[in-house]
C-alpha cells in the first residue's frame, strides 16, 4: 500500500510543476493610449514608453509575467478590456466608483493632483495656487474655495479631455457657470490653451508638468487650488476585468514590492522630476 502511495504521489508530481509554471509564465497583454506623456507615450519606432510602461515592466518583472504593451484609444479602452482584447489597462487612468461598477483595480501605484491652467496674460482675477481642495471632505474652507473659483471662471471657456475626470468635475461643480469644450487628446488642448481659443484647462498636475516644461508651457501657469479626492479617486490604478482575480493578486503584490524597495518612487522621479507615488 505504501509503494502504491508512493508511485501515485511521484505521478502527481509533474501535473503540479505544470501548473506552478504555467503560472509563473502566463502571458499578460497591458493596454496604454500612449498620447498621455509622462504617463505613456510611444516613440519614433512605435513602442510605448513612458511611467505607466516602466511601472508595468517593474510590476510584471516581479510578478513573473510575461508581459506586451499594446495602444489603444482612451474612449474605447475599457470596453476592449471587458470584451477581451487584452488583460490590463494602465493608462495614468484614476480608480473611481464609476468605474468599478465594470472593472476591477489594483491597489494605486500613483496619486492625482489636479490644476486648472490658465495663460499669464488672462484677464481672469488671480487666484494663487498654493491651495488645496479634498472633495472627499465636505468642509466649509473647501465649499468657500469651490465658490471663488466659479465665481472668477465664470462665463469662461474651459477646456478637458473627453471621458476624463475633470471633465466630470467641471460638469458637476460648474454646470451651465461655464463653456466646456472638449477634446480627444491633451495635446490638442494645450494648443488651443495657447492660442486663446479657450480661457482655461483642467487636467492632472503631471500632465500639466511636462507642458509646462516646453516652450509654449512657458506662457501659462497653475490657476488656483489642487483638486483631489472625491470623483477623482484614491489615485492611479491598474484596470482589469473583474473575473481575474489572481492577476489582479499578482499585481497587488508586485505593487507593494516596488514600493518598498523604492523603484517606484525612482520610476517617479525618473518620469515627472517629483515623488507622485508616496502616501
Amino acid at each position: 500500500m505504501r509503494r502504491y502511495i508512493i508511485v501515485i504521489l511521484l505521478s502527481l508530481i509533474p501535473t503540479v510543476a505544470s501548473q506552478a509554471n504555467a503560472q509563473q509564465e502566463r502571458h499578460v497583454r497591458i493596454a496604454t493610449e500612449g498620447a498621455f506623456p509622462p504617463w505613456n507615450a510611444v516613440d519614433n519606432s512605435g513602442q510605448a514608453i513612458g511611467f505607466d510602461i516602466d511601472v508595468g515592466k517593474a510590476v510584471c518583472e516581479r510578478a513573473r509575467l510575461k508581459c506586451d504593451f499594446v495602444t489603444q484609444a482612451w474612449d474605447g479602452i475599457i470596453p476592449a478590456l471587458t470584451v477581451g482584447k487584452f488583460d490590463a489597462i494602465m493608462a495614468g487612468m484614476s480608480i473611481t466608483e464609476k468605474r468599478r461598477q465594470v472593472i476591477a483595480f489594483s491597489r494605486p501605484y500613483a496619486l492625482t493632483s489636479n490644476y486648472f491652467v490658465v495663460a499669464r496674460s488672462s484677464d481672469i482675477a488671480p487666484l494663487g495656487s498654493d491651495t488645496k481642495i479634498d472633495l472627499s471632505a465636505n468642509s466649509e474652507e473647501n465649499n468657500a474655495l469651490l465658490r471663488t473659483l466659479k465665481t472668477h471662471l465664470r462665463g469662461k471657456v474651459i477646456g478637458v479631455q473627453g471621458s476624463t475626470n475633470a471633465e466630470a468635475f467641471v460638469h458637476e461643480y460648474f454646470g451651465e457657470a461655464v463653456e466646456i469644450r472638449i477634446y480627444d487628446k491633451q495635446d490638442n488642448l494645450n494648443l488651443d490653451l495657447v492660442a486663446g481659443r479657450i480661457d482655461a484647462g483642467l487636467a492632472d498636475f503631471s500632465v500639466w508638468k511636462s507642458f509646462l516644461d516646453t516652450a509654449d508651457g512657458a506662457a501659462v501657469e497653475l490657476y488656483g487650488p489642487r483638486l483631489s479626492g472625491g470623483l477623482f479617486g484614491p489615485g492611479i490604478g491598474i484596470g482589469l476585468r473583474k473575473t481575474d482575480d489572481e492577476l489582479a493578486a499578482r499585481f497587488d503584490d508586485a505593487l507593494v514590492s516596488i514600493s518598498l524597495d523604492g523603484t517606484l518612487r525612482q520610476i517617479s522621479l525618473q518620469w515627472f522630476g517629483a515623488d507622485l507615488v508616496s502616501q
